[in-house]
C-alpha cells in the first residue's frame, strides 16, 4: 500500500502557479503569441518567393485566421508589408504577397585602417542611407578617430525617412573584440588597445541606441552567409578571409559565425606561415597578412602604397615580374595557412573578400593547387574558392544585419 504523502504547503501549487489562475493562462497565451510572431516573421523572410497568408499558413501549421490575426500586427508595426494583390486564379480571395516590412532599420559603423563608414540598413536589406570616407588610419588616436566616425553616422542619419525606427547601432573593429564588455582589447593595424567605443561615441550620434561592437571579419562574413536580413545564402559552411592592410578572418558553420570560447575565433591573418618571417604589429613573426596584407603585396610587388587591387591584378596580368613573385609569394602563404585551417576545421568552402576578393581571378589558381597539395581530404572533396561582394563597406551590412536579427528573433517588442 502507498504511503500516505503529507499535505504541507509544499505539495500544493501557490495560488499564483494555478492552471486556474487568470494571470498563469495570460503569461502562457501572451508566450504563445510571441512565439507564432516569430514563426511567422522567420517563414516569410526566409521564403525566396512571396508568400500569402494562406502559405504562411501551409507552411507553419497555425491556422489561417491565427495567421491573419498576426499578419495584421505585424504589418502595422512595420515588420511586414503586403504588395498588391495578385491576380485570382480560381475561386476566393485574391492572395496578397508579403514582404519584409521597410519601416524598421538598424545603423552599421565600421573602422578600417583605410576608411570609416555608417550605412543604415532596413529589414528588406536595402541600404538606406549611407557614408563613407577614406583615410589613413594606421596607428590613429580612437578619440578623434571614432568623433569623426560620428559625424558620419550623424550625416546618414539624417537622409533615413521620418517614418523609419532604428532598432539598433553595431559596430565593426579590425580586432580581438570582447563583445560581453564592449571593448576593443587590441587593433594591431589601427595601433589601438583597450579602447570602449561606446565612451567615444556620443549617444546622440547613434539616435540614443546602445552601440554593440563586434569583429569585422565576423561581421562581414555575415553578409555571405545571409543574402538578406533572415534569407540564408546557399553558402551556409565556409571560412571568410577579409584582406585588407591587416587579414582578418571568420569560420561559419550552419550560416553561424564559430566564436570560440571567449569570441576570438578566426584570426588567420596572424596564423604563423614562417616563423623565421617579417615582425608583424601584433608582436609575432612571418603572420600571413606580412605576405597577403594589401601594404606586403604592394612593397613585395614594387608599386607605390596608394595603388589599388586592381593595379596589382593588373600589373601580375601583364607579366611584371615583381608583382608576379608578390602573388606567388602571397598564394603560397594563403595556401599554408588555409589548408591548416582546413584540415583541423573541415570547412572547404573559401571566400575571399576585401583586396583578396578584388584580385581572386589571379590567386584563385594557384592556390586551388596549393589547398589540393596541403589539404588531406581533397582527394574526396577538393576546397573551392569564392569570392565576396564587392561592398565598400561589409563589415558595416554586418553590423546592422546582426541588430536586425533581434526583430526577426522577438518581433513582438517592435510592434505598437
Amino acid at each position: 500500500m502507498p504511503t500516505p504523502v503529507p499535505t504541507t504547503a509544499s505539495n500544493h501549487l501557490p495560488p499564483s502557479r494555478t492552471p486556474s489562475d487568470p494571470q498563469s493562462t495570460s503569461a502562457r497565451q501572451s508566450s504563445l503569441r510571441e512565439s507564432n510572431l516569430g514563426l511567422v516573421v522567420r517563414t516569410v523572410y526566409a521564403s525566396p518567393t512571396a508568400l500569402s497568408r494562406a502559405g504562411v499558413a501551409g507552411r507553419t501549421s497555425l491556422t489561417r485566421s491565427t495567421v491573419s490575426r498576426l499578419v495584421d500586427d505585424l504589418v502595422a508595426g512595420g515588420v511586414l508589408a503586403e504588395l498588391g494583390q495578385a491576380e485570382a486564379t480560381g475561386r476566393g480571395r485574391p492572395a496578397t504577397p508579403l514582404v519584409p516590412g521597410a519601416g524598421l532599420a538598424a545603423l552599421g559603423l565600421q573602422v578600417n585602417a583605410t576608411y570609416l563608414a555608417a550605412r543604415v540598413v532596413d529589414l528588406r536589406g536595402t541600404v538606406v542611407a549611407e557614408r563613407v570616407e577614406y583615410a589613413d588610419l594606421v596607428s590613429s588616436e580612437p578619440a578623434p578617430t571614432l568623433t569623426r566616425l560620428a559625424a558620419l553616422s550623424t550625416q546618414a542619419l539624417k537622409e533615413v525617412p521620418g517614418d523609419v525606427r532604428l532598432v539598433g547601432a553595431g559596430l565593426a573593429l579590425p580586432g580581438i573584440v570582447s563583445a560581453d564588455t564592449g571593448r576593443l582589447l587590441l587593433a594591431p593595424n589601427l595601433g589601438w588597445a583597450d579602447v570602449r567605443p561606446a565612451d567615444l561615441v556620443r549617444r546622440a550620434a547613434i539616435a540614443g541606441l546602445t552601440l554593440n561592437v563586434g569583429n569585422e571579419a565576423d561581421l562581414a562574413a555575415r553578409t555571405v552567409a545571409e543574402m538578406a536580413p533572415g534569407r540564408p545564402s546557399s553558402l551556409r559552411d565556409f571560412v571568410y578571409l577579409s584582406g585588407e592592410i591587416g587579414i582578418g578572418g571568420a569560420a561559419i558553420v550552419d550560416g553561424q559565425v564559430m566564436q570560440g570560447r571567449h569570441g576570438w575565433a578566426g584570426e588567420i591573418g596572424h596564423v604563423c606561415v614562417d616563423p623565421d618571417g617579417p615582425v608583424c604589429p601584433c608582436g609575432a613573426t612571418g603572420c600571413l597578412e606580412q605576405y597577403a596584407g594589401r601594404r606586403a603585396l604592394l612593397a613585395a610587388a614594387g608599386l607605390p602604397p596608394g595603388s589599388t587591387p586592381a593595379e596589382l591584378r593588373d600589373a601580375a596580368r601583364s607579366g611584371g615580374r615583381r608583382a608576379e613573385r608578390a602573388v606567388s609569394r602571397a598564394v603560397k602563404a594563403l595556401g599554408i595557412a588555409l589548408a591548416g585551417v582546413v584540415n583541423v576545421l573541415d570547412i572547404p568552402d573559401i571566400v575571399l573578400g576585401g583586396d583578396l576578393g578584388q584580385i581572386a581571378d589571379v590567386l584563385a589558381p594557384g592556390l586551388e593547387v596549393q589547398l589540393r597539395s596541403r589539404t588531406l581530404s581533397a582527394r574526396w572533396v577538393s576546397p573551392t574558392i569564392h569570392t565576396a561582394s564587392d561592398d565598400p563597406a561589409p563589415g558595416a551590412t554586418g553590423a546592422a544585419l546582426r541588430e536586425l536579427s533581434a526583430v526577426l528573433a522577438h518581433p513582438a517588442a517592435w510592434l505598437p
